[in-house]
C-alpha cells in the first residue's frame, strides 16, 4: 500500500492546504485550472508544500500528454524520449512535461528543451527546492512564470493532518481520537513539510493500532515518540543558509544578545560548524572592529577551541563568542575605509606611490632616498610629509568612529599634530 502521505495527495486546488497566495477562488492557480491553458511555469519553495501535487491538478485540467521525469536521475536520453512523442497520435494536442527536482539536470539539459517550449510543443512544470536564480539557468528562467510555494503554518499542517485522520477512520472502520495538543506538537516538530507530518501520524496509526484495535487515542506521548525531534529546514546550499546567516550577523550586529544566542541554536541544529567559525571571525572585524580590537583575538580563540572541541560541546565556546560580539561596542570603520578604498582603485586613477616611499634599492628609491623622512629620529616617532599618492592626497578613507577606544586614538593624535 502507498504511504499515507501519496494517499492524502489531493486532486483539487480546493483540497490543498496553505499557498493562500496562489490557491483560491479568484487566485491565479485557480483561474489557470479554469482556463485549461497552462503557461510553462517554475515552482520553488521547501519540500513538503504541494509543488508536486499541484503540478498533477494542473495535468489534470489539461488536455495534453503528461510526462512526469526526475532531476534527480534524469538524463538527456530521457528528454529525447518525450521530445520525440511531439507531433504522435497521443500527443497532438501537445505535452505537458513535469520535471521534479529541476535544478539537479546540468545546462546542457536544460538548454535542450527550450526550442521546444518556444515552439510551443512542450509546456514545462518545473519544481525546485533550491534557489531559482542560482540553480536555473537565465534562458530558461526567461521563458518561465515563476510561483513561490510557502512554508506551511503549523494551522495549515494541523488541518492536513485532521483531513487525514477522516480519510483514515473511514478505510479502516475505526474512531481515532486525538488530543489537540498532540496534533499541534507533530505540526510543530514537521518544520513546515505536510508530507513529514503524515509520515509521523502513519507511524503512530501503524503501529498502535495493533494494541488499540476497536479505537485509537492520539496523545501527545504518542506524538512525541514518534516525531522523536524537531527538523530545522536548513540547505548548506541554498537560501536556507545564506538567509540563516544573514540572521545571525544582522542580530549581533543590532547588539541583540537574546536573538544573536537563538540565531547560532538555529546554526548548530544545522551542523555547520566551518560556517559558524568564519562568520564569527569575520563579525568581530566589520561590526566591532577598533571599538574593542581584542574582540578578533578572543574569537580566534572561541573558534580555535570549538575546532578542537567538535559539536556539541563546541556550542559553550561558540556562545561566548557570540554573546561577547553582540555585547561589545560596535564601529565599521575598518569596514568602510578598506571598501572605499577598493572602490577607488576600481573607479579612478590613483596615481604612482610617492618616490620617496619606494624601496631604497630601486631606481626610484637610491634617487629620492633623501626626501624620506624616517618618522623613529623625531619626537613621539612622527613627523608629517606626503604618504598619500599625489592623484587622491586629499581623499579621507578613515574616519574616527564614535566609541571610546577610537576618540582615545583620535584625542592622541590630535594633541600630537598640535604641536606641529
Amino acid at each position: 500500500m502507498n504511504p499515507l502521505a501519496d494517499r492524502m495527495r489531493p486532486e483539487d486546488l480546493n483540497e490543498i492546504v496553505g499557498q493562500e497566495h496562489v490557491i483560491g477562488e479568484g487566485k491565479l492557480l485557480n483561474r489557470i485550472v479554469m482556463t485549461r491553458m497552462i503557461p510553462n511555469m517554475i515552482f520553488y519553495g521547501p519540500s513538503g508544500t504541494g509543488k508536486t501535487t499541484v503540478a498533477n491538478i494542473l495535468a489534470k485540467s489539461s488536455d495534453q500528454k503528461f510526462f512526469k521525469l526526475n532531476g534527480t536521475n534524469a538524463n538527456l536520453d530521457d528528454i529525447k524520449q518525450v521530445v520525440a512523442q511531439i507531433g504522435t497520435l497521443t500527443t497532438l494536442k501537445g505535452i505537458l512535461l513535469y520535471i521534479d527536482e529541476l535544478h539537479y539536470l546540468n545546462k546542457r539539459q536544460q538548454q535542450s528543451i527550450l526550442e521546444y517550449i518556444e515552439k510551443g510543443n512542450i509546456t514545462l512544470i518545473g519544481s525546485t527546492t533550491e534557489n531559482i536564480n542560482f540553480s536555473i539557468f537565465n534562458s530558461l528562467l526567461s521563458r518561465c512564470s515563476t510561483i513561490e510555494f510557502k512554508p506551511l503554518t503549523k494551522d495549515n499542517i494541523t488541518d492536513g493532518l485532521k483531513r487525514a485522520i477522516l480519510k483514515e477512520e473511514e478505510r479502516l472502520g475505526v474512531k481515532i481520537f486525538y488530543e489537540d495538543e498532540a496534533l499541534k506538537y507533530i505540526s510543530e516538530v514537521s518544520g513546515g513539510d505536510l508530507r513529514r507530518a503524515l509520515n509521523t501520524l502513519e507511524l503512530i496509526i501503524n503501529t498502535y493500532m495493533i494494541y488499540e484495535t476497536a479505537e485509537l487515542f492520539i496523545d501527545i506521548s504518542k506524538a512525541k515518540e514518534c516525531s522523536q525531534s524537531k527538523i530545522m529546514y536548513y540547505d548548506k546550499d541554498g537560501d536556507g543558509h545564506y538567509n540563516l546567516m544573514s540572521f545571525f550577523q544582522k542580530c549581533i550586529r543590532g547588539s541583540d544578545p537574546q536573538a544573536s544566542i537563538h540565531a547560532l541554536a538555529r546554526l548548530i541544529k544545522g551542523g555547520d560548524l566551518n560556517s559558524i567559525c568564519r562568520r564569527l571571525l569575520v563579525i568581530a572585524s566589520e561590526d566591532i572592529g577598533l571599538a574593542y580590537p581584542k574582540a578578533i583575538s578572543i574569537v580566534k580563540s572561541c573558534v580555535d577551541a570549538a575546532f578542537q572541541i567538535g559539536l556539541p560541546e563546541a556550542k559553550i565556546p561558540l556562545a561566548q563568542a557570540v554573546l561577547l560580539l553582540a555585547l561589545l561596542p560596535k564601529s565599521n570603520s575598518a569596514y568602510r575605509a578598506i571598501n572605499e578604498a577598493l572602490n577607488d582603485l576600481d573607479s579612478m586613477d590613483t596615481g604612482k606611490i610617492p618616490e620617496h616611499l619606494c624601496d631604497g634599492h630601486s631606481n626610484h628609491g637610491r634617487s629620492n632616498k633623501k626626501r624620506y623622512l624616517y618618522p623613529h629620529d623625531y619626537p613621539n616617532h612622527f613627523v608629517k610629509q606626503e604618504y598619500m599618492p599625489r592623484n587622491i592626497k586629499d581623499k579621507k578613507y578613515y574616519e574616527f568612529d564614535d566609541n571610546k577606544f577610537e576618540k582615545s586614538l583620535k584625542d592622541y593624535w590630535d594633541r600630537l599634530k598640535s604641536k606641529e
